[in-house]
């Protein structure tokens, strides 16, 4: 039996909506918001208002593509949390009440758990080779880092995570002190193609097990700008390729330093990477490298699905689906990740 699911994802900036039968994706629309660029980040209530706009057409087109009508579908899977919480409301408020007209169970989702078995995802064009169980994923967006156990669908647990800032966010706060656009990440992997990733070292942090910290290397890079500009006002332009390819490297090195520590200590043999920045270009480039000096079997979604979709929203409704696990209409959205339990290895 082919099981048709909506997924609906508004966690943050872009209203997506997805339909996957089974788990083969039959259409995956987003619609992003170019308003928040003007701010040099996202205005949570901007977001919303918007959301508020896209959430319709965008679920029309993903019913459109997929050859679709609504009476075809058998559950309504939508973001839960984490993320904020205007937009989620639009997303949570829409998918109760279309599911409930349609007589359809709810499924609500994890949006981190989603970025995870985003890897799970069959598309008509590629073959379909998901990781088996268990595996590592490094999950690394502007808001959240983390290394988690994947033991099934429903079984994650978090060996390493950020204390505190993400390391998406440290290249949006790079990106904002060499006045680049937002979202910054991108314009540092295309910038740093030109550049020298050894021109400029800067520091390592210093953590216990598997974590990360992207704070001091942050402030690092700030007051090494800040006395830079004090000798030559000149100096980011003259230097923009270097500092990108510098400070991307850096980044890069400090996520891979721990998750290989991490698959050499659990003696997992499959890692996978998942989230906004998994689609930069260096850090797939030496996660593929490192994978095969370690002899491991690595994952990297494809890019479409790196970043926030609903596709990913659907796959994971899709696995509850199968387990009736079902979401009720009295369930809140959630603003922050809900913590799994964190174990050392």
């Amino acid at each position: 039996m082919k099981i048709n699911i909506l997924g609906i994802e508004s966690s943050c900036d872009d209203t997506s909506a997805a339909i996957l039968s089974n788990n083969l994706l039959l259409s995956n629309v987003i619609a992003s918001q170019d308003v928040h660029r003007n701010y040099g980040g996202v205005v949570p209530e901007l977001a919303s208002r918007a959301h508020q706009q896209n959430i319709i057409p965008v679920i029309h087109e993903a019913l459109k593509r997929a050859n679709l009508n609504k009476n075809q579908l058998h559950a309504v899977a939508y973001t839960r949390g984490p993320g904020l919480l205007g937009s989620l409301l639009v997303g949570t408020s829409f998918a109760k009440a279309f599911a409930y007209g349609l007589g359809i169970p709810l499924i609500d989702v994890d949006h981190m758990d989603a970025h995870i078995l985003s890897h799970f995802i069959a598309t008509p064009d590629l073959p379909f080779h998901p990781p088996e169980f268990p595996f590592l994923c490094l999950t690394v967006s502007g808001g959240h880092t983390q290394i988690v156990k994947v033991n099934s669908p429903f079984d994650m647990t978090i060996i390493g995570q950020t204390i505190d800032d993400a390391a998406g966010e440290a290249f949006d706060k790079a990106a904002k002190i060499m006045g680049l656009p937002y979202p910054g990440g991108p314009h540092i992997d295309r910038l740093a193609k030109l550049g020298n990733p050894k021109a400029f070292p800067f520091p390592h942090p210093k953590v216990h097990n598997f974590d990360f910290s992207f704070s001091g290397l942050k402030t690092s890079f700030l007051y090494f700008i800040r006395d830079a500009l004090k000798k030559d006002p000149g100096f980011i332009d003259h230097n923009l390729a270097d500092l990108c390819a510098s400070i991307q490297s850096t980044i890069v090195d400090i996520l891979l330093k721990q998750f290989i520590s991490a698959a050499k200590a659990t003696e997992i043999t499959a890692v996978a990477i998942a989230g906004g920045v998994s689609a930069n270009s260096v850090l797939q480039q030496k996660l593929r490298e490192a994978a095969h000096r370690h002899h491991l079997a690595v994952f990297i979604p494809r890019f479409e699905f790196t970043t926030d979709n609903a596709a990913m929203i659907a796959i994971t409704g899709y696995f509850k689906y199968l387990e009736n696990q079902f979401a009720s209409a009295d369930d809140v959205p959630y603003s922050r990740t809900r913590q799994k339990q964190k174990r050392k290895i």
